[in-house]
């Protein structure tokens, strides 16, 4: 697991702010960085995922999901477009397992 948490430090301990995956009295290593502006801290964590160093903390996607709508005038335009499908290209390019 490799994540970015929010801990505070009080009497001596961190404590994170949310949940962590980790089994009871697993050894873990911290990288300690002092809470930055929004901004700083959003750069950081962009850094960081572009050099495959940690995952994204979960609900920060650069990508904004499309409405609804969008969504599905883009499905029906793909879902015409001639041609095979795509699955079909991929499966006769792998060849015979």
């Amino acid at each position: 697991m490799s994540d970015i948490i929010t801990a505070v430090y009080e009497n001596g301990l961190l404590r994170p702010l949310q949940p962590l995956d980790l089994r009871e009295h697993q050894t873990v290593r911290l990288q300690v960085l002092p809470e930055r502006s929004l901004d700083e801290a959003e750069e950081l964590i962009r850094m960081m995922v572009t050099a495959g160093v940690v995952t994204p903390p979960p609900g920060h996607s650069e990508i904004e999901p499309l409405p609804d709508e969008e969504r599905r005038e883009l499905a029906d335009l793909l879902g015409g477009a001639p041609g095979r499908p795509l699955s079909e290209i991929i499966i006769e390019e792998r060849g015979a397992w």
